[in-house]
């Protein structure tokens, strides 16, 4: 059973015919469907279902003979609304199976963003129009987490708060030019880490490492999608799963100014969410591209 089940409150599935029940329940009772036919004329389709408002599971299988459909995988997801990137998505198909991934180097950051494309039928479609290109899109990410923990802002006042927001603009702004060639942004760019693992190397001694660092976004294990990260809660509600009845929470955060939706069940969140408390864990990341034409 896929690892992120349990994220959108499906921890109750108990052995293999509990979840062959939820899979054919999905395609039945899709709420959407969609389709493609490949240059071989073979058909193959997308069951979504969702089970909370922007919550729920994709079966993605290939029909047979006799309209038979055989479902070749599926995947949790979560959608979120707000936009988190406006880079160029780079796309590339998994070796394994049918599905992708989207590739985003948003300066903000400071690592390249891999995540798990959950409108892969749409990035089909323009290409089978020869259109291949992901220039002019943005993306809207979300996250499932099997693993997280509320923690206790730091506090600032509106005045630090002004002076951080300013360092981080101009931190992109260098971080910008500095991939563009740059050598002078490149030279500031070492000297504030260096300044920066000093200040840092100095306090720790004394003071605990979430008092010095307000948010961070890590790759975390071995695939190339799941991170671990800290952000700042900005909303959050609670939300029940119309299948299992499983209580779930869903996560607005702020991480280096990127705004990703994060879904978790609530027995595997250790505290309360609040605004303005920080959310810490390991993640799966997804992304929805909204291509030009889409807007």
């Amino acid at each position: 059973m896929h690892k992120f089940m349990r994220a959108v409150g499906l921890a109750g599935l108990q052995g293999r015919g509990a979840l062959e029940k939820l899979l054919e329940y999905c395609v039945q009772h899709a709420d959407e469907r969609e389709y493609i036919k490949n240059e071989d004329d073979e058909v193959f389709a997308q069951f979504t279902k969702e089970f909370a408002p922007g919550l729920g599971v994709v079966v993605y299988g290939q029909f047979k003979s006799g309209n038979h459909f055989i479902y070749e995988y599926y995947y949790p997801y979560i959608k979120s609304e707000s936009i988190s990137s406006s880079e160029d998505i780079t796309v590339e198909q998994h070796a394994a199976t049918d599905s992708y991934a989207g590739v985003c180097d948003d300066p903000r950051v400071g690592i390249t963003m891999i995540f798990y494309l959950q409108n892969m039928m749409d990035y089909l479609k323009i290409s089978e129009n020869g259109q291949k290109k992901t220039t002019g899109t943005s993306v809207a990410l979300s996250a499932l987490s099997t693993q997280g923990t509320i923690m206790l802002p730091i506090a600032k006042t509106p005045n630090q708060k002004r002076l951080l927001k300013k360092k981080r603009q101009a931190r992109t702004k260098l971080v910008s030019s500095a991939r563009n060639g740059d050598e002078n942004a490149i030279e500031s760019l070492t000297l504030d880490d260096m300044n920066i693992y000093t200040t840092i190397s100095d306090k720790i001694l004394k003071e605990d490492v979430y008092t010095l660092v307000d948010n961070y976004f890590m790759p975390y294990g071995v695939e190339c999608d799941q991170y671990s990260m800290m952000g700042e809660i900005t909303d959050y509600r609670l939300t029940i799963n119309t299948y299992t009845k499983e209580p779930v929470y869903i996560l607005s955060v702020k991480c280096s100014d990127i705004d990703i939706d994060i879904a978790i069940n609530r027995k595997d969140l250790l505290g309360e969410p609040a605004v303005g408390r920080r959310f810490k864990g390991n993640i799966w990341l997804q992304g929805h591209i909204i291509f030009p034409e889409k807007k």
